[in-house]
């Protein structure tokens, strides 16, 4: 998938891959695809588009913490 945002959504490489923006939303599935490929489930998990998996993560998210200390 190819952002045709401007300025472009992060890849889904990137640490704020989360910052892309919804291309489909399914509430009431409990997931949404966002412009780069990755799924976002409800329950914070993730699916990339390489079919990895990143498991649900509560509180902040891990690239905000870089750089705070």
């Amino acid at each position: 998938m190819l952002c045709q945002h401007q300025p472009p959504c992060p890849s889904a490489d990137d640490v704020d891959h989360e910052a892309a923006r919804i291309s489909a939303s399914h509430p009431e599935q409990g997931w949404s695809l966002l412009c780069n490929g990755v799924i976002v489930f409800e329950d914070t998990g993730e699916l990339l588009p390489d079919c990895s998996v990143i498991a649900p993560h509560r509180g902040p998210a891990p690239h905000s913490l870089v750089g705070a200390a």
